[in-house]
């Protein structure tokens, strides 16, 4: 665990380093160990930023405020899609975008209609999936690296690889423990 450690504060770093020359060789670097450490490998992550890449794409295209209100996790080619949308027409139009990118095999739709949501809500559902990210990093017991988080009006989303049924209940444990959580909702595969 202290190798991810390692690499995880090696990837972080990265991010404030690469304005310059040196900064951006060590943060494709850094980014290429963690892909290689996590469960998917090198190639799965890089063929996962590709779908999200198309699906932004997508997205800008067909309108800009896409990209504001939905959030988008790709793992192992299945696309999570978050957030709140005014009406059933944007939210559909969403999930029609997301199954026009190649490669996508399967949507897993969590996107909420609903005309309220606030600047609050977004700040507070921010640092609860920071929160959690940090307990999940720190925690010995839990491989970080296969999970991606995302939080939307206090419902937590997973998306990963699990090393075991006992891993994941601990990465629910964490997010139960974390203030202002409403649900959680697990699309993580055990392996």
């Amino acid at each position: 665990m202290n190798y991810f450690r390692f690499i995880l504060v090696l990837f972080f770093t990265s991010y404030l380093a690469a304005c310059t020359p040196i900064g951006a060789v060590i943060g494709v670097g850094a980014a290429a160990g963690v892909a290689a450490y996590q469960e998917r490998g090198i190639d799965g992550v890089a063929r996962d930023v590709k779908i999200a890449t198309k699906i932004k794409d997508k997205f800008l295209q067909y309108d800009h405020k896409l990209l504001t209100d939905i959030g988008i996790e790709v793992y192992e080619a299945r696309v999570l899609l978050t957030g709140h949308v005014a009406d059933e027409d944007v939210r559909a139009t969403a999930v029609r975008l997301t199954w026009q990118a190649s490669g996508v095999r399967e949507v897993i739709n969590e996107i909420i209609v609903t005309p309220d949501g606030s600047i609050i809500d977004t700040a507070r559902d921010a640092w609860i999936t920071g929160t959690l990210h940090s307990k999940l990093t720190f925690d010995d017991n839990i491989l970080a690296i296969n999970y991606a988080v995302e939080t939307v009006g206090g419902v937590v989303y997973l998306m990963g690889i699990a090393q075991s049924d006992a891993e994941l209940e601990r990465v629910k444990n964490h997010a139960r423990a974390i203030s202002y959580v409403q649900r959680i909702i697990s699309h993580v595969r055990i392996k």
